[in-house]
């Protein structure tokens, strides 16, 4: 019987797109939903305050998904190119590796977050009237660190190996029990804030809870033994190289969730965090079509760089940079022409509405372009290119910026902060499709490697 995974170098690659793609942004698209949900329960029933500790508390989760991210993406890059060459007692060595690394993080994760809450939260830019809403929320994320982690890596370790299906299934369980469980912790329950949380962490016990089933049960392709979750130093030492451009775009968000967190509180106030707050969530929405997409191109590029199917790759670059313009410009302009509406749906504060509707306008300008920075950077990390990856995982964030964050709030103020995300996302865009276009012209069959001494 032909396995799964061999279809990726075998059937079309816009059936394979559409095949692991939309599952994915399917899944993604509910994932981001119930985040929105949280939001507006946590507007309308809270008020604008919460949205501001929600913000404030974020930062700290963008790190524990910043490193579930890196061990996952690292990861797929391993198997799909082992399941490509043949090598499937290395791909169930690293997903195993994947596994104890996931789970030790966030469990380190609750324990340091818990030892060092309100300093981390102050560090974040919490103000006093904001402190004791993000204390409260995050003090109860933290419980499900390891839960967070585990579901995150592992759902793309199933997508790698052509099983987008299930890793959809995982997530939208995970949203959907969050989705129901919101309104009946804040409102039934009343228990506001903390409600929110708590209906986080039980949803995300479930998607961890389904994730194993699927491993300890038989229908993966990949047959992870105990022998597999001893690290082991050649598998991780890959994982960690081709996972670190990923871990650095999302840590490096981080990075400037904190910077503007602390700058609104400094030249906007509370409202202009609730302003971002929101606006980060949306923008994470807009983008989980473009998100799915790379999920579903990052399999076949590896799985038939792997192979030496070269054709295959540069049509799928080539294709998934045509998909991926079209669905920004479609987010482009719904952001830009129905702002007002968007913050209508998350509160009914007129002072929010009104600080929040040209923020939008700006901070999404270069929008239409931001396909190119994301099926750019997955290429590299597809093809075990960890040096690029790591080097676009940079451009954005560290290279351009957070310098920009801090050079142009002296000259503009306020909206200093604002245009450095247009400023930004251009550059990163110009390099990364320089790059992406010289390397894809260059692509040659890869030389066969041999497993390093020590790695399975």
């Amino acid at each position: 019987m032909e396995r799964k995974d061999s279809l990726l170098g075998t059937q079309s690659i816009a059936r394979l797109l559409v095949r692991l793609s939309v599952p994915a942004t399917v899944a993604m698209l509910v994932m981001a939903l119930y985040n929105l949900v949280d939001t507006i329960f946590v507007g309308r029933g809270v008020g604008t305050e919460a949205i501001g500790g929600l913000t404030i508390a974020f930062p700290f989760q963008v790190i524990i998904m910043a490193f579930a991210g890196m061990i996952g993406f690292g990861t797929a890059s391993v198997v799909s190119r082992n399941l490509g060459s043949g090598d499937r007692d290395r791909a169930c060595a690293a997903a195993g590796n994947a596994f104890t690394v996931s789970i030790g993080f966030g469990l380190l994760a609750t324990v340091l977050g818990y030892a060092l809450l309100d300093p981390i939260l102050r560090l974040f830019g919490a103000t006093p009237l904001l402190l004791s809403y993000a204390r409260d929320y995050l003090s109860v994320i933290l419980a499900g660190s390891a839960f967070i982690t585990f579901s995150l890596a592992t759902n793309n370790i199933v997508r790698a190996e052509g099983r987008a299906a299930v890793a959809m299934i995982t997530m939208v369980l995970g949203a959907v029990a969050n989705m129901i469980l919101d309104p009946i912790f804040i409102f039934a329950l009343n228990m506001g804030i903390r409600g929110a949380a708590l209906a986080t962490v039980i949803a995300q016990s479930l998607s961890f809870v389904f994730l194993l089933f699927f491993f300890l049960s038989g229908r993966s392709s990949l047959k992870i033994r105990l022998i597999h979750l001893k690290p082991a130093g050649g598998v991780l030492k890959e994982i960690f190289a081709l996972g670190v451009p990923a871990f650095i775009r999302q840590s490096g968000m981080s990075l400037v969730l904190i910077l503007v967190n602390n700058l609104l509180g400094r030249y906007g106030g509370n409202v202009y965090i609730a302003v971002f707050g929101l606006i980060f969530r949306i923008l994470h929405f807009v983008l989980m079509p473009l998100v799915g997409l790379v999920q579903g191109f990052q399999p076949i590029t590896g799985y038939n760089y792997g192979a030496g199917k070269i054709d295959r790759v540069r049509y799928g670059v080539r294709l998934s940079l045509l998909v991926s313009t079209a669905l920004a410009l479609l987010g482009f302009l719904l952001l830009s022409l129905l702002p007002g509406p968007i913050f209508r749906i998350f509160s009914t504060d007129p002072t929010l509405i009104r600080a929040g509707m040209p923020v939008l306008r700006v901070v999404v300008l270069i929008l239409p372009f931001i396909g190119i920075q994301m099926i750019g950077s997955s290429y590299f990390q597809a093809v075990g290119k960890a040096r690029p990856a790591l080097f676009l995982g940079l451009s954005r964030q560290f290279i351009f910026l957070l310098p920009m964050m801090i050079i142009l709030p002296l000259a503009f103020g306020l909206w200093g902060v604002f245009a450095a995300f247009p400023a930004a996302d251009f550059l990163s865009t110009l390099v990364t499709g320089l790059w992406l276009w010289k390397d894809v012209r260059a692509l040659r069959v890869p030389a066969p490697t041999a497993p390093a001494p020590g790695s399975v």
